[in-house]
C-alpha cells in the first residue's frame, strides 16, 4: 500500500496538471472542514474527485492502492494462500477464503466471499505461485475485498520479483486507523514492569489453568510455553500511544532477559527517551477505548539518510 502521502499528491498533480502545493492545501481544507475526521490520504482521493480524476479504470500497482479506494483494478502473484473458511453471521452460512497478492512493489491481504470466486481455489483453478488479474474489488482498511461484483482470473502476465515482506504504512500516531499495519518514528517515554501468561504451544492461545495443570481448549492437556508482555509509551511530539511487545519483540529491543528485574530496570533506563522507528498492528484496547500498537519490528534511525531526506526536501 501507498507509504508515503507525497505518491499521491505527484499522482493528482500529473493527471490533473495542477501544482503538488496547490493540491496539498486543498487537502488540508478538506480535513479541517471535516474536522480532522479523516487522513490525509483519504482527504486527498475526495480532492482528485472533485477534480475529476477517476483511477477507477486503471490497472494500479499494489503500492498504490489507499484505504477507501472501490473498483481497484491489479494484476498480482498468488504467494500465500489460506484455507477456505466457513462463517456464520445473522444467520447467514458462507465461505471466505484468505491471499496474499504480491507484486514487484508491495503485496496486500486479500479476501474472496463469492462462491463462485471461492470454487476457483477449491477446484485448483486458481492456486500459489499463480499469477491473477483482479477487477472491481474494494479496499477496507489495509485488505482488499471481492464481492460477486469483483472478477478474478488467472493472467498470462509473468511476474517474476515479487515484495514478500509484510508492508506498513508511515502513519503519525495522531493518524492511526484500526487494523492498520503501521510504521512510526516516536520516542519511549515510558515503560511498565512486564507481566507474564502461558499458552500453548499448538496454536498460540492463552493456556488455561485447572486442578491437573494447563489446559487449551482445542489441544486438551498441554505444557504451555511462559511468554512476556511489555507495555510502553510512545511519543512523536505531537501525540502519544500506548504500545504493547511480546517474547519476540522485547528480545528485539535488546532486553535478552526479562524475567531478570536488575537487567531489565537497567535496560529501562539506557531506552527512556530513546527515538527509534516502530514497526506493527494498530489495534482498538477495549478496556481503554483507545488505540493501541502491537509492535512487531523497530529500527534505529538512520541518522545520515534523514540528513539527506532534509537537505533533498530543502533543495526542492
Amino acid at each position: 500500500m501507498i507509504q508515503n502521502y507525497s505518491q499521491l499528491i505527484e499522482r493528482i498533480s500529473k493527471s490533473s496538471g495542477m501544482a503538488a502545493e496547490e493540491i496539498d492545501r486543498r487537502v488540508e481544507a478538506k480535513r479541517a472542514k471535516l474536522s480532522g475526521l479523516i487522513s490525509k490520504e483519504g482527504a486527498a482521493q475526495i480532492v482528485a474527485s472533485e477534480l475529476g480524476i477517476n483511477f477507477e479504470k486503471e490497472k494500479m500497482k499494489i503500492s498504490e492502492l489507499l484505504p477507501g479506494m472501490k473498483r481497484v483494478n491489479i494484476i498480482g502473484k498468488v504467494i500465500k494462500l489460506f484455507p477456505v473458511r466457513n462463517f456464520s453471521k445473522n444467520g447467514r452460512e458462507g465461505k471466505v477464503v484468505s491471499m496474499i497478492i504480491a507484486d514487484e512493489t508491495a503485496n496486500i491481504r486479500t479476501a474472496l466471499w463469492d462462491t463462485n470466486h471461492i470454487q476457483l481455489i477449491e477446484s485448483k483453478k486458481i492456486k500459489e505461485g499463480d499469477v491473477v488479474e483482479i477487477s472491481n474489488a474494494s479496499i477496507r482498511n489495509t485488505e482488499l475485498h471481492l464481492t460477486n461484483f469483483s472478477g478474478i482470473k488467472p493472467s498470462l502476465e509473468r511476474i517474476e520479483d515479487v515484495k514478500t515482506e509484510k508492508m506498513y504504512f508511515d502513519r503519525k500516531i495522531s493518524d492511526f486507523v484500526s487494523g492498520e499495519n503501521i510504521r512510526t518514528r516516536a520516542v519511549i517515554v515510558q515503560m511498565f514492569e512486564p507481566r507474564f501468561f502461558e499458552i500453548c504451544p499448538e496454536c498460540n492461545k492463552k493456556a488455561i489453568k485447572d486442578a491437573e495443570g494447563s489446559r487449551c481448549e482445542a489441544h486438551g492437556k498441554i505444557m504451555p510455553i511462559k511468554r512476556a508482555l511489555l507495555t510502553l509509551v510512545l511519543d512523536d511530539g505531537n501525540s502519544n500511544t500506548r504500545a504493547v511487545m511480546f517474547s519476540e519483540g522485547i528480545e528485539k529491543i535488546g532486553i535478552k532477559e526479562i524475567e531478570n528485574t536488575e537487567e531489565f530496570l537497567k535496560k529501562k533506563e539506557e531506552l527512556m527517551g530513546d527515538e527509534l522507528y516502530f514497526a506493527g498492528n494498530v489495534r482498538q484496547n477495549k478496556v481503554f477505548n483507545t488505540n493501541e500498537l502491537i509492535i512487531e519490528d523497530l529500527q534505529q534511525l538512520d541518522v545520515e539518510h534523514l540528513i539527506e531526506q532534509l537537505e533533498t526536501k530543502t533543495k526542492g
